[in-house]
């Protein structure tokens, strides 16, 4: 299989397995797809790590198989291409994009639909795509510009240049960098400790924040309001609760 789903102590890793840079073809795509339904399905699984082994997250699209492709195929492929990416962004746990080398193209697009991105200090970002005569076609124009702002968005866009990880970082592209061998633990270890938090609030926390960035302020205040009233019917907000006030901030264990 191109991408497996591994799961242990709560964390759920969608592993990249398309050796030797883990091109995103439309085999690869549809498996993505899959797993990330299953994860957004599975109790056991608490938070994602999106991973593509020590070496590369992912090169980008296999450009042989794009090149074979007319434009009455990419109009009937595209939106299947991008629901690959947005069932990642809508999984509804806390995801994290634990990236190593090459992040490039439809890779970094898929480091855009993680919550939070952890790099090694080996990792290079960017969208290329301009260099092929095309643009992002898998979300990066919109989730990249939301991420760091429209005018650092087009820079990369527009040139198709690859950043470092220290220039990612200064941009907002990712939000830790550290030594490439330790890139998947610091995300396992990120994940696992959100893992044993309250599922139901967290996931609460995660929609509100991203649909109240894909529309007004008002619609935003009303997810948020009616989230924030509903939780008080979990038996995690009890529990979270009465542990405060029991033992003070910060001890409550949730199931």
């Amino acid at each position: 299989m191109t991408v497996n789903l591994e799961v242990a102590e709560g964390v759920g890793t969608l592993r990249l397995d398309r050796p030797p840079m883990n091109a995103l073809d439309i085999a690869t795509q549809d498996r993505l797809k899959e797993l990330a339904e299953e994860a957004t399905r599975r109790d056991d699984v608490r938070a994602v790590v999106i991973y593509g082994g020590e070496k590369v997250f992912a090169a980008g699209a296999d450009i042989k198989e794009m090149q074979a492709m007319d434009h009455t195929a990419m109009v009937l492929r595209a939106k299947a291409l991008q629901d690959s990416f947005t069932a990642v962004a809508r999984i509804p746990k806390p995801v994290v994009a634990a990236v190593t080398g090459y992040a490039l193209g439809g890779g970094c697009e898929l480091a855009l639909c993680a919550d939070y991105r952890i790099a090694g200090d080996n990792a290079k970002l960017g969208q290329p795509e301009i260099l092929l005569g095309l643009i992002p076609g898998a979300g990066g124009t919109q989730r990249l510009s939301r991420l760091i702002g429209p005018s650092k968005a087009k820079d990369l866009i527009f040139t198709g240049r690859m950043v470092k990880a220290d220039e990612a970082l200064t941009l907002g592209l990712v939000d830790r960098i550290v030594p490439a061998a330790d890139v998947y633990a610091e995300a396992h270890a990120w994940a696992a400790k959100l893992a044993q938090g309250p599922a139901l609030a967290l996931r609460a926390a995660k929609e509100s924040v991203d649909v109240g960035l894909e529309s007004d302020i008002d619609t935003g205040l009303a997810v948020e309001r009616n989230w924030f009233a509903g939780l008080f019917a979990t038996e995690d907000r009890e529990r979270g609760m009465r542990s405060f006030v029991e033992e003070g901030p910060g001890k409550a264990k949730f199931l």
